[in-house]
């Protein structure tokens, strides 16, 4: 038995990175997986078949997780086809990272519309699906610079500030329908983003960590497996640093 039998997992840019690691305990743990991304390539589909091998049903939708009206023909067509939804994770985001006096209009406006809004369009879709259920689950990926801030990052930072006021509202707002609504606030996690960065800076970065080590997608989905799940019964409304003590 899987902590999430019988549950369906509607997960926001999950073809790679923590998304797709999600993705994978989920289904490891019982659920069907529905997830977006903003085209269906060989990636997403190989992300499909590693899903597929767990035995339990997966579809992947081509969606801009920031257009309303995508998001919610994703959630129409995903309840169509798998009768209901249990779990949103909404993990969908970008940098377009600049020092604010070098900030164009346009890198705040994406990350703010990806970041964020994106969350707000699948809730929208969602919570009445969810509120007619009288149960869901919501997860939302926040980051430690959310809380923090950081410099070069205001729109970044922002952004998943901006998550944690959506989650905790959403969490006090559609309670009483039995949806419960967490965030996860990942700090330094080994991803295609950090692997970028040159070494020096990456393991500067790393001696900071009281831990000593970034994090994983795997740490990140445990976090998420956990609030999905019923051993987070009345869990609400919470914000869950997953960063080896960076930010405590």
């Amino acid at each position: 038995m899987g902590l999430l039998d019988n549950k369906v997992a509607l997960i926001t840019g999950a073809a790679r990175g923590i998304g797709k690691a999600i993705a994978l305990r989920f289904a490891a743990e019982g659920a069907d997986i529905a997830f977006t991304d903003l085209v269906i390539d060989e990636t997403a589909l190989q992300t499909v078949a590693e899903i597929e091998a767990f035995g339990h049903k997966v579809k992947a939708y081509a969606s801009n997780a920031a257009d309303f009206e995508q998001a919610h023909a994703v959630a129409d067509e995903v309840k169509a086809e798998f009768g209901h939804i249990d779990i949103l994770v909404n993990n969908a985001g970008i940098t377009r990272d600049g020092l604010m006096l070098r900030m164009s209009e346009q890198q705040w406006d994406s990350v703010i519309g990806v970041n964020l809004k994106s969350a707000f369009n699948f809730i929208h879709a969602l919570t009445p699906i969810m509120a007619r259920q009288r149960a869901g689950s919501i997860i939302s990926l926040s980051s430690v610079v959310g809380v923090n801030g950081n410099a070069g990052q205001c729109n970044y930072s922002a952004s998943k500030a901006g998550i944690i006021g959506l989650t905790k509202s959403i969490a006090k707002e559609m309670g009483p329908r039995g949806i419960r609504a967490n965030a996860i606030a990942p700090g330094f996690i080994l991803s295609d983003m950090t692997k970028a960065l040159p070494d020096e800076v990456r393991e500067a970065w790393i001696k900071t960590i009281p831990l000593r080590r970034g994090g994983t997608p795997e740490d990140v989905a445990s976090v998420a497996l956990f609030l999905a799940s019923d051993l987070s019964s009345y869990v609400s409304g919470q914000v869950i640093h997953c960063c080896g003590a960076m930010s405590c």
